[in-house]
């Protein structure tokens, strides 16, 4: 319940700003509160803002009531920047533009891109954007530049300070400046003379302090974004130069990054990689300062991991055996160089080579420009920072701090950093980092639960930033920016006088100080022990979760409801509220809160797990959330429909029957304004009607004339196609079944099917409700039926619907070998075929159970097969429809696919996919007809 000027602020901006992105709820402002750090606010309002007239609009309030507001972009920063107990805004994921330059030497860049979409446009040009940090492919654009993230490669030279090129930004007040129009600063400076006129004096006694001046030069040489960046005073004498750079850097207590525009640098296409063993950490780090001080080697990264960080990994799934034969003491790098041509990449690799020789190895040095072989190089490298997270113990956090040190003092600095975790206890700790740039990353688990436990980190964190940043004057952040856990050394590192002038600056940009106030300026000695995050237990299958986000941008419902993150956090307070039994009426309250934005529409493709850094399946939790809400009435129906299954599939094909028999009555226009209005009466219980709602289908394999021949294969139909067909107005009116018969005959096989064929059905119909009992007796029913028709695995099984084939390959026991249509046709088909491709474009969609197979790149190479031009919509990863899920949720679906269209170019017509319920969504949403692959390869081939 808000109060006071919260409840004002709430009454005013709903004026402005549409109900739907504002939340003042426990549940959604404790889900969206939350951030990839070990801090934890919970926001008393939160918004989501679709557009530069929604930030303008809060800070103009917010300034006239004095109520502090934090930005936020995706959520992946570590150091606690990004949360607020007032008013949080969150950039909507759809605000997303760019555009770049003729010349390619710059890309305009909307706050909400992330920076893997960044280099994506870019990839065709040969080019990139400077900052390449770990989260690339989850972190926005505004977070990389408020931030000034950089990462392996990017160094100094070229993160976001040395790239930006020009910059639009909304002040506490809604005033936006483009520092690019020449009108805008004109406009700006008449309205704000006192403003630039300060500034301007700011920079002048920076350069007139020689001392001041000579120790900001100096501290930025390294990597540094611990307080704001000072280097801009030193760097430019325009006033609009020094401000931009200012706002670089100053995680959002300076204003909003409303627009960046960067200059691209080149992406060259020519990378060699050697993973180099030293024998000791002193070794690898005089190795690492010989690297960065040569004027005759080329290299573009050059990551140190000691010898705990090694063992971390050896034992994952594809790491190197030898892992396991080294010491204790055994500290490797690994080295990119990168080049335009391979002959120049050759050079650079015999250079470092031998520039290396003189240094102590376990193994000798060995450059790879394979990508099969350097990619398991950088495995290793990015399995650390989870490694450590997925054995830790549950309720304990992660932490990964961030100090720099001059290259010449790496060594001794890297040391009495180990010496700090035996001295205070943190024997799991590991070192990995940026060596080429002095930049190091240390990781350790810590218990925030106990006194005695915050003590501890504590004395660490003081010896820590003892050692940095008094003894070797290094950086106590170095790319992951000063947040709240290292606000309150600012000053240590910087000294008196410089760390008044960034309150003057804080002042001069934010004179109520309402933009994320504690964050880089925060007087308060211990702000670094306050507002602990908890992370209480809640469900084994989540519970080794660290909340970085990096899940989020591969949810499909990732801007309508939750995304992983979000439902694990709410999942966790549930339990925490119920085990600590503080207020179990709260609980059930925030659990029944949750039931849609965390249960009904999370389409459990789980496609979550492919990108978590340690592997968590969110939709196995939601499975399991919904087999716990079974009644005994629906777990005695599914029973019935199970053991009955094929009078279900003719219920099926009545409804559908029926269901376009009054399409063919009424016509598409009344049956849709009827059909929508029936499901808004019954308060959406009712499944929506499409147009795309496929016509009844019956197999009768009895009718089909089989050939005989020394291929075999059994074909198993899915219960989907066995009951679905195409679509009243499809073009192609064939059935799946049928066409499929036909691929098989043209490629020479015979088609065996297995017996009972009707009643068979792979489970995931009741998997996917969480009925556990019933799936796993129809998949032990289908899997019996395979291993007689293929004579226990002797002929190989083919399923006409990918999410079938991974339910069936993860529930078997047998060896029956398994194929999806990608896989198939690769294998099986296209070696017996003369294939014709059709002369126009095509456009697919890999299902999620393709991409979890690791069939994406397969179906882009079957596709180029049928067609000059395959398009990939690079913004669609899920569709949301979800099995049958898209009929009584169809909001999931068209959240899914909201940027489809935007994808396909005008005067595409043929579409495909291998799933017929991801094909109703998609053709849904597209208005193209999609079919499954089997429809173009049977056209393309003889």
């Amino acid at each position: 319940m808000l109060e006071g000027k919260y409840q004002k602020f709430y009454e005013e901006i709903i004026q402005k700003i549409p109900k739907k992105y504002i939340f003042t709820d426990k549940l959604h402002t404790l889900a969206y509160g939350t951030d990839a750090s070990f801090y934890r606010l919970i926001p008393k309002i939160v918004i989501k803002a679709q557009h530069a007239f929604h930030v303008q609009e809060i800070l103009k309030l917010a300034t006239y009531l004095k109520l502090s507001v934090t930005f936020r972009a995706a959520g992946t920063s570590l150091s606690g920047q990004a949360i607020s107990d007032s008013i949080l805004i969150v950039t909507s994921r759809d605000w997303k533009g760019f555009s770049i330059s003729k010349d390619r030497s710059s890309i305009t860049l909307e706050p909400s891109i992330t920076g893997a979409a960044a280099n994506k446009a870019l990839a065709p040009f040969k080019k990139k954007i400077g900052p390449d940090p770990a989260s690339i492919d989850a972190a926005m654009i505004g977070g990389i530049a408020a931030n000034n993230a950089s990462g392996m490669c990017c160094g100094v030279a070229q993160n976001s300070y040395k790239t930006v090129e020009s910059m639009q930004i909304i002040f506490y007040d809604g005033t936006l400046l483009d520092t690019a129009d020449i009108r805008s600063k004109e406009l700006f400076r008449d309205k704000h003379q006192t403003f630039c006129v300060s500034l301007e004096q700011y920079a002048n006694e920076v350069k007139a302090n020689n001392a001041l001046k000579k120790k900001i030069t100096q501290k930025f040489k390294i990597k540094n974004t611990c307080g704001y960046s000072l280097n801009a005073l030193v760097d430019f004498d325009d006033v609009f130069d020094i401000l931009q750079h200012l706002i670089i850097g100053s995680e959002g207590t300076l204003g909003f990054i409303k627009e960046i525009t960067y200059k691209t640098v080149d992406d060259h296409p020519n990378k060699a990689s050697a993973l180099v063993f030293f024998t000791n950490t002193h070794e690898a780090c005089d190795a690492v300062a010989k690297l960065k001080l040569s004027t005759e080697v080329q290299v573009d990264a050059v990551e140190l991991m000691d010898s705990k960080a090694l063992k971390s990994v050896q034992d994952q799934e594809g790491m190197p055996e030898y892992l396991k034969e080294f010491d204790e003491h055994v500290t490797a790098l690994l080295i990119e160089t990168r080049a335009k041509t391979k002959s120049k990449l050759k050079e650079q690799t015999k250079a470092i080579t031998e520039l290396l020789s003189s240094f102590k190895t376990v193994r000798k040095v060995a450059f790879t420009d394979k990508e099969n072989e350097y990619k398991l190089f950088w495995k290793i490298r990015k399995g650390l920072f989870p490694a450590v997270g997925a054995v830790r113990e549950t309720g304990t956090t992660v932490i990964i701090e961030d100090v720099a040190f001059a290259i010449e003092d790496l060594a001794a600095g890297t040391l009495k950093l180990q010496e700090l975790f035996k001295k205070h206890g943190y024997h799991e700790a590991l070192i990995f980092g940026h060596a080429l740039e002095g930049n190091l990353h240390f990781v350790f688990t810590q218990d925030f639960s106990t006194k005695e436990e915050v003590e501890r980190y504590d004395a660490f964190m003081n010896d820590v930033t003892q050692l940095v940043a008094v003894e070797y004057k290094g950086s106590l952040k170095a790319e992951h920016g000063t947040g709240r856990n290292m606000a309150a050394f600012v000053e240590l590192e910087w000294g008196e006088q410089a760390y008044k002038l960034m309150k003057d600056i804080k002042a001069l940009f934010d004179p109520y100080n309402i933009l994320n106030p504690g964050v880089i300026i925060n007087d308060d000695k211990e702000a670094h022990l306050k507002n602990l995050k908890p992370l209480p237990a809640t469900n084994p299958l989540v519970d080794k979760c660290i909340e970085c986000g990096f899940c989020e941008p591969y949810c499909p419902s990732n801007v309508l409801t939750f995304t992983p993150r979000h439902r694990i956090v709410a999942s966790r307070e549930i339990s925490r509220l119920h085990d600590e039994e503080q207020d179990i009426l709260s609980a059930t309250l925030l659990k029944e809160a949750y039931q849609y934005d965390g249960i009904e529409t999370c389409a459990t493709c789980s496609l979550c797990s492919t990108v978590c850094p340690v592997g968590i399946d969110t939709g196995s939790l939601t499975k399991h959330y919904r087999h716990e809400q079974i009644t005994p009435k629906q777990e005695r129906l599914a029973s019935v429909i199970s053991n009955n299954f094929s009078v279900t599939l003719n219920a099926v094909r009545f409804g559908l029957k029926s269901a376009n028999m009054v399409h063919t009555l009424l016509g598409t226009s009344t049956m849709s304004s009827f059909t929508q209005r029936l499901r808004e009466w019954s308060g959406n219980s009712i499944p929506l009607w499409s147009p795309t709602l496929p016509k009844a289908n019956r197999v009768n394999k009895n009718s089909v004339k089989l050939r005989s021949s020394t291929k075999k294969v059994v074909y198993f139909s899915s219960c989907i196609n066995r009951s679905m067909g195409q679509s009243k107005d499809d073009s192609e009116q064939n059935t799946l079944f049928d066409t499929t018969l036909e691929l098989l005959t043209k490629a020479g096989y015979e088609v065996i099917f297995p017996e009972k064929l009707e009643s068979l059905c792979c489970g995931m119909p009741f998997s996917s409700k969480g009925f556990h009992k019933q799936a796993k007796e129809k998949s032990d029913e289908l899997e019996k039926a395979l291993q007689i028709a293929t004579n226990q695995g002797e002929y190989p099984v083919l399923c006409d619907t990918s999410p079938c084939t991974k339910k069936m390959i993860e529930s078997f026991k047998s060896n029956i070998k398994l194929y999806e249509p990608i896989a198939f046709s690769l294998e099986h088909l296209v070696p017996h075929l003369s294939i014709e491709k059709v002369n126009e474009p095509i456009v697919i969609h890999t299902t999620c159970s393709s991409r979890k197979m690791g069939l994406h790149e397969q179906f882009i190479a079957l596709a180029n097969l049928l067609s000059d031009e395959v398009i990939v919509p690079e913004d669609v990863k899920c569709c949301g429809f979800a099995g049958d899920r898209g009929f009584n949720y169809p909001e999931l679906n068209q959240s899914a696919l909201r940027h489809l269209n935007d994808a396909i170019p005008n005067g595409v017509k043929l579409a495909f996919s291998t799933s017929k319920t991801c094909e109703i969504g998609l053709s849904n949403e597209s208005g193209l007809n999609y079919n499954s692959i089997f429809y173009l390869l049977n056209q393309c081939s003889k």
